[in-house]
């Protein structure tokens, strides 16, 4: 600690608490660990497995890394074979050496959401007592990525079978879909060239009201992924039966570009699609010769009268003596024929849409251009990232779960380590002066790394360098 003529350097004080508290918190935990392991020793069959000594371990947390010892067993089969278990293990759900805590691993996975490997790694080891690499905090995401997966296939499989575990109720359903281009590396560049699409869908029940002009979505669920279209529509149907109980929905409002893949999930008999505004709007005007031939489209469009909206374009297009715009009056009028179904916005259909609830509006749909860059682009797309298949879909999972609000709820169930109550007491406990030597090391108390001056002026100043542990404050 630094101690100046009119002061104290208090970030170096405050680095010596924290760091005070961390190792006090490990040696805490350490010994409600090893005590466990103990009730475990003298509770198991001995019969069964025989006591093959002690080894170290470790496991990773927030306050840094703790070493300890826990039993290891031999263990007579059925088959009458023998294996080696740690019985500890097996009670707290861990596999090997070094393993992490669910909340070091969750502030590993928001690092990682917010920037890149590197950034994260250095965020979570100044704001920690745990030292982590860039290769760590990748292998974490790749780890809780894959993991996220297997919920996402097991749910797109009892979607499949109708037997859905979503528990919310809504007549009206929104769905919104986009693709963004993203950079590949590796192996993943030669199969799929210098940029892949990756698919991203969202699904909503409405919209409320927040501010003079503003809405948030609601109940909104997310996935993305580069699969195929076929395989993505399985796991987007996934996604949604896990949140909402499908049985109810009387009517899904489906909105996109017009690419092929999305419009297939507007093939079921409830589901209507609806052209997106924003890509509509800005085909008719890039198409256009002139500002009063894109008025006309407008006003057909708005008019509702599609079939002469295509007659003037095709007829503008045989009329124009440039080459170029020809090309794209022709390519306009091949988009809006391929989507004629959907060109009439959802309200102006006269469809038969129940009353939102209490409270909720539906409004109209175009909030996937904003949704695809606060999911993936922003944390995906530019400053040279480039991406592996697999890696770019397991950090697009976590990125899906943290944009909807989910990202806490689904690492518990991930990572969740669970202590008997009695152990759990003892770890907090075990933070007390009558569990815990009042200094770290031989003899520091927190004055001998600096002394204070010794005028009456700096009085609290020498109370306040004796750290003290965290029960006696």
């Amino acid at each position: 600690m630094i101690v100046a003529e009119n002061g104290v350097d208090f970030k170096r004080l405050e680095e010596e608490i924290f760091k005070n508290c961390c190792k006090q918190g490990c040696e805490a935990l350490k010994n409600a660990l090893e005590e466990y392991d103990r009730a475990l020793a003298a509770g198991r069959d001995k019969t069964l497995y025989r006591n093959k000594g002690l080894k170290k371990t470790v496991i990773k947390t927030i306050m840094g890394e703790t070493e300890y010892r826990r039993t290891i067993y031999e263990r007579k089969n059925e088959d009458g074979t023998k294996s080696f278990v740690y019985l500890l293990d097996e009670a707290m759900g861990i596999e090997g050496s070094g393993f992490m805590s669910g909340l070091l691993a969750e502030q590993i996975v928001r690092a990682s959401c917010e920037g890149a490997y590197r950034s994260a790694a250095r965020a979570v080891s100044e704001m920690t007592g745990q030292r982590i690499s860039h290769t760590a905090a990748w292998k974490v995401v790749q780890d809780i990525g894959r993991r996220v997966d297997v919920r996402e296939q097991e749910a797109a499989a009892l979607a499949a079978k109708e037997e859905g575990k979503g528990e919310l109720e809504t007549k009206v359903l929104f769905e919104e879909q986009d693709g963004i281009w993203l950079k590949m590396q590796g192996k993943s560049r030669k199969k799929h060239g210098p940029s892949h699409e990756m698919k991203v869908a969202i699904a909503y029940d409405g919209a409320v009201k927040t501010g003079k002009k503003r809405y948030k979505l609601t109940n909104k669920v997310a996935c993305a992924n580069f699969e195929p279209a076929g395989q993505f529509k399985k796991r987007k149907e996934g996604v949604i039966a896990d949140t909402y109980n499908t049985d109810e929905i009387e009517i899904r409002l489906v909105n996109g570009d017009g690419a092929p893949w999305i419009k297939t999930s507007a093939a079921d008999d409830a589901a209507h699609f609806n052209l997106d505004a924003f890509h509509r709007n800005q085909a008719i005007t890039k198409a256009a010769p002139d500002a009063d031939s894109r008025k006309t489209m407008i006003d057909l469009l708005y008019s509702n009268d599609i079939d002469n909206l295509l007659t003037y374009i095709d007829a503008l297009a045989n009329s124009v003596g440039d080459e170029t715009q020809e090309k794209n009056l022709r390519g306009l009028h091949t988009y809006f024929t391929g989507n004629k179904d959907g060109l009439i916005d959802y309200r102006r259909r006269g469809l038969d849409i129940p009353k939102p609830p209490e409270g909720k509006e539906y409004r109209g749909m175009g909030a996937m251009e904003s949704n695809i860059f606060t999911i993936i682009g922003n944390r995906m797309k530019g400053g040279r990232a480039c991406w592996s298949e697999d890696g770019g879909n397991n950090l697009a999972r976590l990125l899906c779960l943290k944009t909807t609000q989910k990202l806490s709820e689904t690492l518990r169930n991930l990572t969740d380590v669970v202590l008997p109550e009695k152990y759990a007491e003892e770890i907090i406990t075990g933070l007390s002066a009558t569990k815990v030597a009042k200094s770290v090391g031989k003899g520091y108390n927190g004055t001998h790394q600096a002394h204070s001056p010794a005028t009456p002026d700096y009085k609290w100043l020498r109370s306040f360098g004796a750290l003290l542990p965290l029960g006696e404050f």
